[in-house]
Formats: structure tokens, sequence, C-alpha cells
């Protein structure tokens, strides 16, 4: 990738453990995460990768560590304070609402930003329905650069999967996050459909200037659109630095080969 400009740490985990029981998931991770970048979370299966994204997100409580978010340090992240500050999230496994529409979907992503009360919202009027409008143009903006046009108003369960992906990535880009979590956003895709999601989230990462974490299992997807790398093995981090630094780590290769256990 060309060089482009990075700025200041955004998130920064420190000596993160999290344990289930007596099995450890993470032991003592500690990254930071650039302004602007996109930066990669690789490992072998059950490395911890979605562990990490479920501490920094809220959904788990590690048992040691902290997690810093434009300045602010938490022991612990609260799911709904996260979304707050301006970190959204896709999920491996696809969380839409198969029987609503494409634009209703992605409408539902909005509902942190919506001010009115539940009382004009509900009549559809005056200030609830102007602000419904923006919204609504917001969205349309958003399944514009999706290339989604065609199945606006189409029940997102009856799409293919792949379409179903970029929808679940508009819904987080409609909470106009400052960092977007995407854990394993081309998984199960076809090369063509792999193609257009890595343009989506470039454009994504330079376009709107968001930084995006990511997880993901194609080595080849990784290395072109990464600017650094972390790598865990085994819950514990064994490589981080640039695509080039981490292609050429004896530790990463015999984990990815399997030569180190």
């Amino acid at each position: 990738m060309s060089a482009k400009k990075t700025g200041d740490v955004v998130l920064d985990a420190k000596n993160i453990s999290l344990s289930f029981g007596g099995v450890k998931a993470l032991t003592d991770i500690s990254f930071d995460v650039r302004e602007h970048e996109v930066r990669a979370i690789i490992g072998p299966n059950g490395a911890g990768k979605s562990s990490m994204l479920n501490c920094i997100n809220g959904v788990y409580t590690p048992q040691q560590g902290t997690i810093s978010f434009m300045g602010q340090t938490f022991d612990h992240m609260d799911s709904h304070q996260v979304a707050v500050m301006g970190i959204a999230r896709t999920f491996q496994n696809l969380a839409l609402f198969k029987g609503m529409s494409v634009i209703d979907n992605i409408m539902t992503g909005r509902n942190l930003c919506i001010k009115s009360n539940l009382f004009w919202q509900a009549l559809r009027i005056g200030p609830a329905q102007r602000e419904e409008e923006r919204h609504r143009e917001f969205v349309e903006h958003i399944i514009d650069f999706l290339e989604i046009q065609a199945y606006r108003k189409t029940p997102v369960g009856q799409l293919p999967y792949g379409l179903q992906k970029r929808v679940d990535l508009g819904r987080a880009l409609a909470m106009e996050p400052r960092v977007l979590l995407l854990d394993e956003p081309m998984a199960g895709m076809n090369v063509e459909e792999k193609q257009d999601m890595c343009r989506f989230v470039l454009d994504v990462n330079q376009e709107y200037g968001t930084t995006v974490v990511l997880i993901e299992h194609d080595m080849g997807v990784v290395m072109d659109i990464s600017d650094r790398v972390v790598v865990l093995d085994y819950g514990k981090k064994i490589g981080d630095g640039t695509s080039d630094e981490v292609r050429n780590s004896e530790e990463v290769i015999s984990a990815y080969l399997g030569t180190s256990h």
C-alpha cells in the first residue's frame, strides 16, 4: 500500500487479559490504533481475535488491563457508551432484521442520532418528521456509496449473502463512527464479493476518514489493505507491525504453518 498520513493514537489496549473459567482467551495483549489507519488483527482459529473486539466494544469485560479511547481510559467498556463515543461494530454472524427492507435496516443505525422525543416520533409530524427526513437523506447517501440502490426496498433476507454483508456495513456507517470494528467482513464471500468489500473498506477509510479495525482470515486481503497488523496466537500477541514486517516474521510464519506447536 502507498504510504498515507495517519494521526495520533485514538484507541489503546494495554495488558488485556480475559479468561472464561480456567480457559485463557487473551493474555496480556497490548496494541494501539492510530487515527485514519486500517489496523488488522489476524491469527489462526481460536487465537482470540473476536474476543479482543468484544473487549473493545463492551461485550466482554477483561479481568486485567485498560482500554483508552480518545484520551479516556476505561477498565471496561459499556456497549451503549462505546456506541455513543463513536465506535461501531459489524459481526461475524449477521444480526440484520431479515424481514425489514435494506433502507429500514440501515436506518436502525441512526437511532443514537435521533434527538426528538418519542411523542413527536410517534406522531411523525413537526420536528420529528423533519429530523427523520434528514436521517433518511443521510442513509440514502450510504446506499449510493455501497451501490445497493436497486435493493433499497427489498427485505434483507431475500438478498444474497454478499449484499447482506454490505447492508451490515451500511448500518454501522449510519452511526457515523470514528472507529469501525469489522469482524471478518469477507467471510463466506466469493472472489468478486471480496474485491468489492475491500474497495468499500478502503473507501470508508479514505473518503469518510474512518479508522478501521479489521479481523480477517484472508491473508492476501489483509496484506493488501492494512497499514499495520497485530498477530494473535492462542490468546497471545506474537507479532505487530507493518504488513511486510509481519509477513516476514518467523514466529508468525510458524504459527500459520502449524510448526510452532
